[in-house]
This record gives structure tokens, sequence and C-alpha cells, in this order.
């Protein structure tokens, strides 16, 4: 099979396209042809080894993948035939992941897709998007809904940003929109934000524990003094759902909104999210995002760009999301 393989050796760690023997795929028992993969911020993370993500060497990159099963076993629950994504687990960490044309992976790996999506559509979703579901669900199973007030999302152009937006707004929340590239304000807009904040109204040290009450929620991909200030203005009895760290992994911050307000922080993880989690959060999407804004939010390339993506998405440069197209 054709991969993106990451190796590592005295001369350091690199990134190139190779062909892998069948017998190299992994354990699994489920054979996958795969269609198409994507760049997420983790994926920049290995690619580059801008951060020690990756547990053995060499090793297929891509958290994502999304194409048609070949073989299974029978004890798997698929069939030949079947359409199917896998996101996380440990696919480009300890297991061959998804830039590639073939993949074999464990069944309990495997979710089904919803018939409303291809395989393309699943890859424009890929991890950041099926992140972005689970924190919207996080956010409604703690009561923070359209009528309570605005919510917030920071890091708002990314792959997570995007859908997280677009999702929000398609179930009637007025979104406020964070983001330090302000080029990309009419995307924001035109994505449902009715508000576009800029980045730099939240990025620095907080002034004091609590500020006004702005939000009623909020979707954080940002970290650090972000996370922060975006905690010291929710409403009493609001709710944060954060699922990344572009500032940084540190909360520099204070206790006071979550005794004195009763905020909740939310932890979201999608690595290791239960089935029924993911079940969960694909219906969502499947009900609530519209197709249009999610092709309006992603970009095709073919599989030997996918090392300057991961570049870009690193700095800040990519807006919304990145298919990879493992054939082209």
């Amino acid at each position: 099979m054709r991969a993106l393989q990451i190796t590592k050796d005295e001369a350091g760690q690199r990134a190139e396209l190779t062909q892998i023997p069948d017998n190299e795929l992994g354990e699994g028992d489920v054979t996958i042809a795969i269609e198409y993969s994507t760049v997420n911020f983790k994926d920049g993370l290995g690619i580059t080894g801008a951060a020690p993500v990756i547990e053995r060497f060499p090793i297929v990159a891509g958290i994502d993948l999304a194409g048609t099963v070949e073989e299974a076993t029978a004890e798997s629950g698929f069939v030949a035939g079947d359409k199917v994504t896998v996101n996380g687990w440990g696919l480009a960490v300890h297991h061959n992941g998804g830039l590639a044309t073939r993949a074999r992976v464990p069944a309990g790996w495997v979710t089904r897709l919803p018939g409303r999506f291809t395989t393309w559509d699943a890859m424009a979703i890929g991890t950041a998007g099926y992140t972005a579901a689970l924190s919207v669900l996080a956010l409604r199973r703690h009561d923070v809904l359209p009528a309570n007030g605005p919510v917030i999302v920071t890091g708002a152009a990314g792959g997570v940003g995007s859908v997280a937006i677009a999702l929000l707004s398609t179930l009637g929340y007025e979104v406020h929109a964070s983001t330090g590239r302000r080029s990309e304000d009419s995307y924001l807009l035109d994505l449902g934000a009715s508000t576009v904040i800029d980045r730099a109204d939240l990025s620095s040290p907080a002034k004091g524990v609590l500020g006004a009450e702005r939000w009623a929620g909020a979707v954080d991909t940002v970290g650090s003094h972000t996370l922060v200030n975006v905690l010291r203005q929710i409403h009493y009895g609001g709710a944060v759902a954060n699922c990344g760290l572009a500032q940084g992994f540190d909360l520099p911050g204070s206790v006071i909104p979550f005794i004195q307000r009763s905020v909740t922080l939310i932890g979201i993880d999608s690595v290791l999210a239960p089935t029924r989690s993911r079940t969960h959060a694909w219906d969502l999407l499947a009900e609530h995002l519209d197709a249009g804004l999610l092709k309006e939010m992603t970009t095709t390339v073919p599989l030997d760009q996918a090392v300057a993506v991961a570049k870009r998405v690193l700095d800040g440069a990519v807006r919304g999301r990145t298919v990879v197209d493992v054939k082209a």
C-alpha cells in the first residue's frame, strides 16, 4: 500500500511517502480500503515532530480514515462493502494510521457511517468535526440552551471551531467567534457566527478572577489564558467544553468562577470516547450539519501535500477542514 510513513533515527524524525507491504498493516479484524483521510492539529504535531504524540516508529501517519470494508471477521459485525470511519483510538500513535490506501484495525475502533454521509463527508468532518459535536452535546447535557444567551467558540477558524459554529448556529444558538485571523471574519459570519471577537481580547493574562457575564457557554480549543478569560465571563450556571490547547496546556486562573458562579468546565476527549458517545456525535452531525457549510469550510488535497498542510495547521494558517484524497 502507498502510505505517509513517519520514521525516526539518529538523523531525526521525518515523514515521507513510501510503499508498505500488506503484512505490515497491523493487527485487527477489519481491513479497510481507505478513500480519504484528513489533517488535524494532532496530525500536525505527529508529522512534524512538534510534540511526542507518537509511541512507536516507524508508523503510518493520520489519526482519521474513511473508506470501504474489504474484509472482516464474522465476529466483527462488519461485512465487505460497509462504509466506515475510524477516528482516534490508536491510529498514528501506536497503530498504523489513515494517510494510506489501506488499513487493518480492531472492530471496536470502527464506526459505520450514517447513510447521509459519503466517505468524503466523513473526513471533511473528521476528528475535528466529531470533537466539535461531542462538545456541543456536552453543552446541551449541561443545559446550555439557545434561550440562555450567546455561546463563544475560540479558535473559530480552525477545524473544530468551524464545525462547532455551523452546528451551534443551526441549532439556534447566537454564536460569538474568537479568532486571530480577522481576514476570516466573513467566512465565520457565513458559517453562522453573529459576532467576531479578536483573539487578543482573550489571550492575555486575566485581569481579575471574574468579569462581566457575557456567555452562557463556550467551546474552547485554545486553553491557557484564553480559557481562563472565557471562564471568568460565563453566566451563572453556564458551562465550557474544552477540547484543545492551541495556546497552551496550562490553566493560569482561579477557582472562583466554579465556586461563585457555579460554572462547569467539561473536558472533551475524542481519542478514547466510547462507541455510544461516538454514535451520538455522528447522529447529531447527520441531523444538523449543513452540507453546504461543510463544503464551504473544506479543501481537498492529494496525499503528497499532507506534510505541507500539517505544517500550516500548526502555524494556524489553515481555514476549516482539509481532506486528503489518499489515491490522488
